[in-house]
């Protein structure tokens, strides 16, 4: 007699269960072939148009031979240039497979089930996620005029808190809490709280009275601030970011980060992007007159836009996920804002001239 065995369901946890992983967008080969378009062009994911520095791509290129090598672990010639760049130590300096890696080594090295993290609504979406599968709880504070409201997420602050993230730019608005307001947030914090100011916009930041997190760190608080190579620098494909803590965090995070993290040809080709302040000062400049053109024209055509302090901009229309669509079939990828609880908004990145050209001739024709 064959006895049958009864297969043990597997028990998922219900955090895990119910989470709604991110939704990345299709390739643009396959929009085009589906939609049956040519010549379509990408301003829906923040991207650098200019692409990466020439020195980072040949810093890359050279390297290549060498990929049957495991990376450095450690990060070392990467961290020395990055602390010589911003001025820290290289034991404040963590490095990651993007800088959303480094957000959820955040939440698993310092945080425990049940626990409370505080984030803006209409805000990074990846906070939401991390916080759901750590299964802790996301108080949620709504956004004061497309903006970070400090002094509500200082009063949602609880016993149980015990992480807050502040994006500063803000994605998906393109807002920014100036000096002042974040001075007077940091005198309201226990100190068993650890802030983590996500600025993977910093570089385009036109703002006279950003603030300077990093000092925060030098006076010994618990704050982790968010950089990456994936913006400004054109490295998304690459998957490298990069934050600053104090050494007591950054050692704990080590502890829970993956060995050979971060690929050897992302930390090459970050290495000599640092180096490069002609390709920054560049870019800078692309995404200024860029904004400018499509302020202008948003301005003429009566559209309501939110003014940015990053790359893109946060644009009003009737229906966006309709737009959104619209412009898909004229070869033009925005974002739609629905997910974000924006149903009536796109988000554009600033493009090259050309692609800003394009995307107002477009959208003038579908949003009528």
């Amino acid at each position: 007699m064959i006895r049958v065995l009864n297969k043990m369901e597997l028990k998922i946890p219900e955090h895990i269960k119910n989470l709604i992983p991110y939704e990345p967008g299709k390739p643009i080969e396959e929009l085009e072939r589906e939609l049956g378009i040519k010549d379509s062009i990408k301003m829906a994911s923040n991207e650098n148009p200019i692409g990466p520095s020439s020195k980072a791509l040949k810093a890359i290129e050279n390297s290549l031979s060498d990929i049957h090598r495991y990376p450095d672990g450690s990060g070392f010639y990467l961290k020395e240039a990055i602390a010589e760049y911003f001025n820290v130590k290289l034991s404040e300096i963590i490095i990651g497979n993007g800088s959303n890696e480094i957000i959820e080594l955040a939440v698993r090295t310092f945080l425990n089930s049940g626990d409370e993290i505080v984030f803006a609504d209409q805000s990074f979406i990846v906070y939401k996620l991390v916080t759901q599968a750590a299964n802790c709880r996301g108080v949620v504070v709504p956004l004061k005029n497309f903006t970070h409201d400090l002094e509500k997420m200082a009063e949602a602050i609880s016993e149980k808190t015990k992480m807050i993230f502040i994006s500063n730019p803000n994605n998906p608005t393109g807002t920014a809490v100036g000096r002042g307001d974040v001075e007077r947030f940091m005198g309201r914090l226990r100190d068993d709280i650890v802030i983590v100011f996500d600025e993977a916009y910093y570089e385009y930041v036109e703002m006279d009275d950003f603030p300077d997190t990093v000092r925060y760190i030098r006076d010994g608080k618990n704050v982790i601030v968010l950089r990456t190579f994936s913006k400004i620098y054109g490295m998304a494909g690459l998957r490298i970011g990069y934050g600053f803590a104090k050494e007591e965090l950054v050692g704990y995070m080590d502890r829970v980060r993956q060995p050979f993290n971060v690929n050897s040809l992302a930390q090459t080709g970050a290495v000599a992007a640092l180096k490069d302040s002609k390709h920054l000062k560049k870019s800078k400049e692309v995404n200024r007159k860029g904004k400018e053109y499509l302020y202008g024209e948003f301005n003429r055509l009566g559209i309501e836009y939110v003014p940015t302090e990053a790359n893109f901009i946060l644009v009003r229309v009737e229906n966006g996920r309709e737009i959104y669509n619209r412009l898909l079939k004229k070869g033009v990828i925005v974002r739609a804002m629905d997910g974000y609880k924006l149903p009536d908004y796109i988000r554009v990145t600033i493009g090259l001239s050309e692609e800003n050209k394009r995307f107002i001739e477009a959208l003038s024709e579908v949003d009528k």
